[in-house]
């Protein structure tokens, strides 16, 4: 089994694949959404040690029924530098296996035109190699986590660039924090678009404005890479919005972890055989 691994600023978000074969899933097995066995989100901490983290992982996926000794093969994508050698430990103490890390420098089975392809976010790319597979191109991803992104890949499937902007809550918090007078408010659209008082005031002003900055982006992309680019949706905070902006043809919660089974797969005939975790024996 692989495990995949999306390090994001607020979560660490897991997933493991099955194998392929034509017995398994539907169809011949290749789909990777046919072969994702189980997901699992924990908080991002910088201060937790590999051996919480390794713990943490372990229990998790023991609870779902998956062993150390299931997992064969890692791939890792991360936004958060300090974890990511952390996660690379991990995967070698608690798995015994060596992770591939997704970079520029791999096969990513997409040109990159970004100036500087090192500057892309490793999960922006990831994202849209899987949107790409599942649903073709030109595409428009808009991911609505920590930071609210958009991505744009062409008609000849190379990733172009995109935009971010500051992510829902983060919007809110520094209104939160900024003001003397504003508070938390659930973020759910309210009823008029004209708040008749603070509470919903405030979720006018988030929700449908956001929904606002989501349809125009998508707009201005469409202008740019075709009037028929396929928009998908992904990120936790996409459903706070999706019913507002009616831009997206799917929405994929799952989309960073398929990209990272997609990417592993056309670069693991290069990857090195790794040994059994420290204390156990490798099943076959």
């Amino acid at each position: 089994m692989l495990l995949t691994i999306d390090i994001g600023n607020t979560a660490v978000t897991i997933g493991v694949f099955r194998e392929g074969s034509a017995a398994e899933g539907r169809g011949n097995g290749s789909n990777p959404v046919e072969r994702l066995v189980t997901t699992l989100r924990v908080a991002t901490d910088s201060r937790r040690l590999a051996d919480e983290y390794g713990i943490l992982l372990k229990n998790l996926l023991e609870f779902r029924g998956i062993t150390t000794t299931d997992i064969t093969a890692a791939c890792i994508c991360s936004v958060v530098p300090p974890l990511t050698g952390m996660f690379e430990d991990l995967c070698r103490r608690f798995f015994g296996v060596t992770p591939l890390q997704v970079t520029s420098q791999i096969d990513l089975g997409m040109p990159v035109r970004y100036d500087n392809p090192r500057d892309v976010g490793a999960d922006r790319v990831v994202d849209a190699v899987a949107a790409v597979e599942l649903y073709g191109a030109p595409m428009i991803v808009v991911d609505l986590g920590t930071a609210t992104v958009f991505d744009a890949v062409s008609r000849d499937r190379e990733y172009l660039g995109g935009a971010i902007a500051p992510g829902i809550n983060l919007s809110a918090d520094a209104l939160y924090y900024n003001t003397s007078q504003l508070r938390r408010v659930e973020l759910v659209a309210p009823a008029e678009a004209v708040g008749r008082n603070t509470t919903t005031s405030l979720q006018s002003g988030i929700v449908l404005g956001y929904a606002g900055l989501v349809t125009a982006m998508v707009g201005r992309f469409k202008a740019e890479i075709g009037e028929d680019a396929k928009v998908v949706g992904t990120g936790g905070l996409v459903t706070v919005i999706a019913d507002h902006a009616p831009v997206f043809d799917d929405i994929n919660q799952e989309l960073t972890l398929v990209g990272l089974d997609i990417i592993f797969r056309k670069n693991a005939a290069g990857l090195p055989v790794s040994g059994a975790p420290e204390g156990l024996s490798r099943v076959s």
